[in-house]
């Protein structure tokens, strides 16, 4: 055998052992490296990429991911059953943390953002009438922050960072729903006829005070009062007035 056949078997094994350290990095994408066992560091820059062929290569996905919760039947902080669930988007940034902190980090996402999700429900009412007290339904903007920030602080040994957390469903859960709907119109109602008495009120006022000032007429209590009543019933009243005349004299 020629001494250049002899340098090709004896290179043969060699160049195809090394040819197995060549991996390939793809956009958004990182590869952990091991050494029987022992980290290594991680791959980022994309191409063709080269390591020790005894390395392990592990692909972790950079890419921006989302997922929605299920519904999940939860009591809020009034003790009402509600129906909960939230869009979460989220990507890996720390792929040793990712891989050696947490067994499955893609279960763990959304094992953590299905309980923050539900213990949220339980601190805030589903909607309130209340001056200056946050709730799920009528602050979403708060709840969605207060939201990403729970799931963030849980998701952070995993080397996750949540990108947002938003509310997708709510609602009443069906057993209660129809009673609750009712609730909520009664608060309404109530609502706007607190304002319309407000407004009437001021409107007397203005009224009886205008007419003080201007000196058109002088009225006793008595007619004050009457012409109070007649005005908020006017202001205050479901249906439009029948107007009445008077044709004798202020006191008749």
């Amino acid at each position: 055998m020629t001494p250049l056949g002899v340098a090709c078997i004896v290179l043969a094994p060699l160049l195809i052992f090394l040819t197995l350290g060549v991996f390939v990095v793809n956009p958004n994408e990182g590869r952990v490296v091991q050494f029987f066992g022992r980290y290594v560091g991680t791959a980022k820059d994309q191409g063709l990429r080269w390591a020790n062929p005894f390395y392990t290569k592990r692909r972790i996905s950079l890419r921006v991911r989302n997922f929605e919760t299920g519904r999940s039947k939860v009591n809020d902080t009034e003790g009402n059953p509600i129906e909960i669930a939230a869009v979460v988007v989220w990507k890996v940034v720390d792929t040793a943390e990712a891989t050696f902190e947490v067994d499955d980090y893609v279960n763990y996402v959304h094992v953590q953002s299905e309980s923050a999700v539900r213990n949220l429900a339980t601190q805030y009412p589903y909607d309130t009438q209340k001056e200056g007290q946050l709730s799920l339904r009528g602050n979403t903007e708060e709840i969605a922050g207060q939201l990403q920030t729970e799931i963030q602080g849980r998701l952070h040994k995993a080397g996750v960072e949540v990108l947002e957390a938003r509310i997708t469903h709510l609602a009443y859960a069906p057993e209660i729903a129809a009673a609750m709907l009712q609730r909520q119109q009664a608060g309404a109602i109530i609502a706007a006829r607190t304002q319309i008495v407000e407004g009437a009120v001021s409107m007397v006022q203005m009224a009886l005070d205008s007419l003080s000032s201007r000196e058109i007429v002088e009225l006793d209590e008595e007619r004050k009062a009457a012409m109070v009543s007649n005005l908020l019933v006017v202001l205050c009243g479901d249906r439009g007035t029948q107007p009445v005349v008077n044709t004798g004299t202020l006191h008749q």
